[in-house]
């Protein structure tokens, strides 16, 4: 999962690059979607057999239940309310839906999720890879 989030974001940004901002925003949000069921895998041992209800709660597109399965939620609560550039970053990143894939997306509502998922310094992909 963890290459798949950053193909998801190098696929985002050829979109983006080609004009194409509905796709490029929708996978923009999939990558972090894959970075934090990358840190949910993370869990798991390799022979362990992992916990129902963590497993059923690790099918959601939802980034906050996410965060919550991953154990990550109180670090990004932690974090944000120190750093404020992340926290834009991550109310940019907040309304992303599996249904976004069904929308109509501008430039700028793409190029603002792109940038605030894709950022080196303080971007969300950035933030969650810090804890894969």
């Amino acid at each position: 999962m963890q290459q798949l989030a950053v193909e998801r974001l190098r696929d985002a940004d050829v979109l983006l690059n080609a004009g194409q901002w509905s796709g490029a925003y929708y996978l923009a949000g999939y990558a972090v979607e894959c970075a934090l069921k990358a840190c949910i895998a993370r869990l798991t041992g390799l022979h362990d057999f992992p916990e129902k209800d963590r497993v059923l709660k690790s099918f959601s597109h939802d980034f906050e239940n996410l965060l919550v399965v991953a154990g990550l939620k109180g670090l990004r609560d932690a974090d944000i309310s120190t750093n404020a550039v992340l926290r834009q970053n991550w109310l940019a990143v907040k309304d992303w839906k599996e249904a976004s894939r069904y929308q109509r997306w501008s430039e700028v509502e793409a190029r603002e999720l792109f940038v605030a998922v894709a950022d080196a310094s303080n971007g969300v992909l950035s933030w969650i890879t810090g804890h894969w």
